[in-house]
């Protein structure tokens, strides 16, 4: 129990200090015969640091329970 509470943890760290990311698709424009216009497309996922601090939260109190029950 107690990897599983510092895996969280350093999960939630992570989850705070990478707040976002960003990945591109490519889509088909025009598709005439063998001629193929396609255009890369942009995403941002972004999610809120407080996201992160909950799940430190729940890491650490997982931590002081097994801690204290040890």
């Amino acid at each position: 129990m107690k990897t599983t509470a510092i895996t969280i943890l350093i999960i939630g760290i992570l989850i705070t200090v990478f707040a976002g990311y960003d990945f591109v698709t490519q889509e088909n424009v025009v598709e005439i015969g063998q001629l193929e216009i396609s255009k890369n497309k942009s995403h941002i996922m972004q999610w809120s640091p407080a996201v992160g601090i909950v799940v430190m939260l729940i890491g650490g109190g997982l931590l002081f329970y097994s801690a204290k029950k040890a």
